[in-house]
């Protein structure tokens, strides 16, 4: 009987990933059309507005697992997915898709500043601690790349003769949202309460289950996206939305760590994490310069460094 309830629950475990994508879906088109309307440049749309609202199902996921007192979850589940966008999903486009060209606006120094942000975390928690005062600065690190980069781009938008019903009904549009974040949250909260009974069960570590499989479902807007882009045949990949999620998840770690209160220990995150993650990205990096493409092979390099990461997790719980 145990058995059969656990089977179940699994399947709606997967079920709540897929509510995940599907709910997160509909928040980025909607405010997607939104953003257009009120001219944000493009780059604009896809760093920072898509690159936060991709990242809600992260957000939602890491309060559910402060609410059941399990910082070790958010942790887990937000270096995994920061390090899958760029080892995983991108390179899943390029395998698939016969290569795929890096398109993006940002200088070289902006590139390197978005990397570092993106990376902070896993120096902060080198030490298995993560403190309020860290998190503040993953905040500020945050908004002070956003500043530099609206600086030299001017990311400002125009409101100008602008009406909320010339947008769209503002009723309408608040009511779709709040129902679509009420099915993240339930959805986040069983994935929560599941991703620890999974741990239990397995003998496996919260930050090792959250950064192996749970990290993989939360990143499921950006999977569909790319998945969608090799069947309609796109060869150019908007670096600003994988980075701008990337980014938008140091944020949420951040906010995350002030919302927790007290000072988060963690003992499962190692040396051979932090590692694994400059290499992946260095990687990635020298790659998407070279010659602003990711080839089929240099995709197939990158997904080998992601199955290296979860082995590694795996293997050295």
């Amino acid at each position: 009987m145990e058995l059969i309830i656990l089977f179940f629950k699994s399947i709606l475990y997967f079920f709540c990933f897929y509510l995940l994508w599907f709910a997160s879906g509909k928040i980025v088109n909607i405010v997607e059309k939104i953003a257009k309307k009120m001219g944000f440049s493009s780059f604009a749309l896809s760093f920072f507005v898509l690159g936060i609202l991709t990242s809600i199902p992260e957000f939602s996921v890491g309060v559910n697992s402060l609410i059941k007192k399990t910082p070790d979850i958010f942790v887990g589940n937000l270096i995994g997915a920061s390090f899958y966008l760029f080892t995983l999903v991108i390179p899943l486009m390029a395998v698939f898709g016969g290569g795929v060209k890096m398109v993006h606006g940002l200088t070289y120094k902006d590139m390197i500043f978005a990397i570092i942000v993106v990376l902070s975390p896993i120096f902060l928690i080198a030490d298995n601690v993560l403190t309020r005062t860290e998190g503040v600065f993953l905040i500020l690190i945050y908004f002070i790349l956003v500043y530099f980069i609206e600086k030299k781009r001017s990311l400002h938008f125009s409101l100008r003769d602008l009406t909320i019903h010339r947008v769209i009904n503002a009723t309408q549009i608040i009511i779709e949202i709040f129902v679509f974040l009420g099915i993240i949250f339930v959805a986040s909260n069983f994935i929560v309460n599941q991703t620890i009974e999974y741990g239990k069960i397995l003998g496996v570590p919260l930050f090792v289950v959250s950064v192996v499989i749970l990290a993989f479902g939360t990143n499921l807007p950006e999977i569909s996206l790319a998945i969608r882009s090799v069947f309609l045949g796109k060869k150019e990949v908007a670096l600003g939305d994988y980075l701008g999620s990337a980014a938008a998840n140091t944020l949420i770690f951040g906010v995350l760590t002030l919302l927790n209160g007290a000072r988060i220990n963690i003992e499962n995150y190692s040396l051979r994490t932090l590692l694994i993650n400059l290499f992946g990205l260095g990687v990635f990096y020298l790659f998407s310069q070279s010659k602003k493409e990711i080839s089929k092979n240099e995709g197939k390099i990158l997904l080998l460094i992601a199955f290296l990461f979860i082995l590694v997790e795996v293997l050295f719980k």
